[in-house]
């Protein structure tokens, strides 16, 4: 028997291991090689990632497109002219459920829920879609109503109303807007300045489900990740086990939440946000239409609001549309946070019915006067 010898063990595997007659450039073609089968699993994984994260969800967001539905009939049969078109906010794709959760708007006339395109947001497109769809109900006057981000939206809508249709705005309902970033609650607002980061440069991010988990279950960390003075955080494990389990049900396996690309839309509105010019311009006198009614819905406490600062949004709008003779109305509600009429239905009908309502008629009213008197 051969002794063992490690010297001969390594002049073995020398003459052996790849590339070992590469003679030209041996060791940079041995590391290129190298380099080439550690991509391999790499190689794999991304192709799964893209087969069956990434591709489905692409050929899905190519088949959505806007929709109106329509959610209750006017409580009076003569107020059917009139119409209530209801949006929501980052995150959320279908108004509908928010819409049944006010039945009080249906004193006003029909209520319609709006269903953003899961690709994107173009308001253009959705102010057409309400139009087309008035005309053939037979409506000639709107009150839009926009929770959170969704206000922003309704801005922009409304004014694409006012400009470029024949109907009349009797208001727009704005409730827990953000006017802009700065109105944004700053541990939100990095939540989405992050994820638009990885949009930037992750391949597939606007569609993977797999990157949406990560974010959703990261915004999520104030309630399993308690802070510790004087060291890491600590980790509540079924916390978290709770949180990742709203996320796969309400986030990841719901078909009717938002895609990334749309909560990407979403968010970038709110960057790019014209709502302080648009608040100008509804606010502005018109020859041809009265000017609607602007209502502001938030929390009686700014600080029970943990999304948007609403205080700052408030004062920001009575710049712009409030002060003597302005369109204004504020809506203090007890007992809500943040643009939460499905968990507080009660006090937000109640709210629409014996304050907002009231007013959006009496402010209705006075400009019909004024623009009688004008004549």
């Amino acid at each position: 028997m051969t002794d063992w010898n490690d010297e001969r063990r390594k002049a073995r595997l020398r003459t052996t291991r790849l590339g070992c007659r590469w003679r030209r450039f041996g060791r940079s073609r041995r590391l290129l090689a190298r380099a080439g089968l550690a991509l391999i699993p790499v190689m794999i994984v991304s192709a799964q990632y893209w087969v069956h994260d990434v591709y489905p969800e692409q050929q899905r967001l190519a088949q959505t497109q806007p929709a109106l539905h329509h959610i209750y009939d006017a409580a009076q049969p003569a107020d059917q002219d009139t119409a209530v078109v209801d949006l929501v906010g980052l995150g959320n794709l279908d108004a509908s459920d928010t819409a049944r959760a006010l039945p009080a708007f249906a004193t006003v006339g029909q209520v319609w829920a709006v269903q953003y395109d899961n690709a994107g947001i173009d308001t253009a497109v959705i102010s057409r879609m309400i139009a087309e769809h008035a005309e053939q109900r037979g409506v000639e006057r709107l009150l839009l109503a926009g929770h959170s981000m969704g206000g922003i939206i309704a801005l922009e809508v409304a004014q694409h109303i006012l400009d470029d249709t024949e109907l009349s705005l009797l208001a727009v309902v704005l409730d827990c807007t953000p006017i802009d970033l700065h109105a944004v609650r700053p541990a939100k607002r990095d939540a989405g300045e992050d994820m638009l980061r990885w949009m930037g440069w992750l391949p597939g991010a606007r569609e993977s489900r797999a990157l949406r988990f990560a974010v959703e279950t990261a915004a999520r960390r104030d309630r399993y990740l308690i802070d510790h003075p004087r060291g890491m955080p600590i980790l509540e494990p079924n916390a978290l086990v709770d949180a990742i389990d709203e996320v796969f049900r309400d986030k990841i396996f719901e078909e009717n939440a938002a895609s990334n690309s749309l909560i990407e839309a979403q968010f970038l509105t709110i960057v790019a946000s014209g709502a302080a010019d648009n608040l100008v311009a509804l606010s502005r006198e018109r020859d041809d239409k009265p000017r609607p009614a602007i209502v502001f819905m938030r929390p009686h406490r700014g600080i029970l609001d943990d999304v948007v600062d609403v205080d700052y949004s408030q004062r920001a709008i009575f710049d712009r549309a409030g002060g003597p003779g302005g369109a204004l109305f504020v809506a203090r509600m007890y007992g809500t946070g943040h643009a939460n009429p499905i968990q507080q239905p009660y006090v937000y009908n109640e709210t629409i019915e014996t304050r907002v309502l009231p007013f959006v008629t009496r402010f209705a009213e006075r400009t019909e006067d004024r623009a009688v008197m004008s004549r």
